[in-house]
């Protein structure tokens, strides 16, 4: 196996075990009304940590989209929409995750709107 076929099959791994350990932090937050509210601390520290990781992918497409010369090539036009579509996606999902959080938050504080 060539050494940079290698190089981009670990690249793809890691990204995916990270979107699995994204995906575990921030598990509570979709399952909100089952959550136990006696250990809300820990849960917003988790979600904060899977916050932390949707910011650096995000980070990681914004950068491909604004600097293709990085690739040493023009990125084709279907890439750029689907990159586009994809920072889209994790700008949504971000915000949800926020959102999230305060109503967990005002949740434990019983205060304020809680939907």
């Amino acid at each position: 196996m060539p050494k940079k076929n290698k190089d981009k099959s670990l690249a793809v791994l890691v990204t995916i075990v990270l979107w699995i350990l994204a995906a575990w932090l921030l598990f509570p937050l979709v399952q909100l009304d089952r959550v136990d509210m006696s250990n809300v601390k820990s849960y917003i520290y988790r979600s904060a940590l899977g916050l932390t990781l949707l910011i650096i992918f995000f980070g990681k497409t914004v950068f491909d989209l604004i600097f293709p010369w990085v690739h040493s090539k023009k990125l084709p036009l279907l890439n750029t929409i689907l990159l586009a579509l994809y920072a889209l996606a994790l700008s949504g999902g971000i915000l949800f995750t926020i959102l999230r959080i305060v109503t967990v938050y005002l949740k434990n504080r019983k205060q304020g709107f809680v939907y």
